[in-house]
């Protein structure tokens, strides 16, 4: 436990912390932990990173604002310092709020595949999951609608995401952290934001729209915004320039003057 806070690390380095979503608040097994370090591999080679998670059992009233705190107080009590931050997707959520409401734990900041707010069909898609959970139902079929346009496409893949729920999962933990984002809007805390930041986006993400990605780096003083043409939401990420890209930004001069304390 990193503070509390499930964790697994990695590589060789000044930390930088990764902050992703993941449907358990728990370290990623199996699939999802291969699937996990291809995508951070190259950072741990310039890195020790440090994979966070939410805990287990959190409040249903939890805001990102309450998880930011977490993090804050995880990153303040192991590394005594600012570190670089990498968060994907909902991950990219809980980050912007970390950057906005405690900007002395937060050096540099990557994002990928995120925004200050959810667009209209990301937040679609959480109701509907959230909904199906209520309902007793399996979520995941729900996220269909973020992965591809293409009506063909959904049918055929709410199967299988029907198929990866299991049927024994429990999903409150998940609930709450999409609840949290469902009621988070940074626009009017980007401002805040104090650390040079840079964002990677597709200009085909359906959950987090470039309209959305643009308003987030011109909000926030010091930003880039890095578009890959014709990527969606998870193939922003997980595109082979996604991890060059993040590097550069992150051993370019002056990253290393707050790249983590002492542990």
């Amino acid at each position: 436990m990193l503070n509390g806070l499930p964790y697994f690390s990695a590589g060789e380095g000044p930390p930088l912390v990764v902050v992703l979503y993941t449907p358990q608040a728990a370290n990623p097994t199996g699939l999802a932990h291969w699937s996990t370090m291809r995508m951070l591999r190259p950072f741990t080679e310039h890195f020790t990173v440090y994979v966070v998670n939410r805990p287990p059992g959190l409040p249903p009233t939890t805001t990102m604002a309450d998880l930011a705190a977490l993090y804050a107080a995880a990153i303040t009590s192991t590394f005594g310092g600012p570190v670089h931050v990498l968060a994907i997707s909902t991950g990219g959520s809980i980050a912007l709020q970390l950057a906005a409401d405690h900007p002395d734990v937060v050096g540099r900041l990557v994002l990928g595949g995120t925004a200050c707010a959810l667009g209209p069909v990301g937040r679609r898609a959480q109701r509907a999951y959230i909904e199906r959970v209520s309902q007793g139902r399996r979520p995941s079929p729900a996220l269909a609608e973020v992965v591809t346009e293409s009506a063909v496409g959904r049918r055929l893949l709410r199967g299988l995401l029907w198929l990866s729920d299991g049927g024994h999962t429990d999903h409150t933990d998940a609930v709450t952290v999409l609840r949290a984002e469902d009621g988070f809007d940074l626009r009017g805390r980007l401002h805040d934001i104090t650390a040079p930041t840079l964002l990677i986006q597709g200009d085909k993400d359906l959950v987090y729209p470039m309209g959305l990605a643009t308003q987030t780096v011109e909000g926030i003083p010091h930003a880039s915004l890095v578009v890959y043409a014709g990527r969606s939401h998870s193939s922003t990420f997980n595109d082979r320039r996604f991890a060059p890209d993040a590097l550069a930004f992150l051993t370019s001069p002056g990253a290393t003057e707050v790249s983590g304390g002492s542990q």
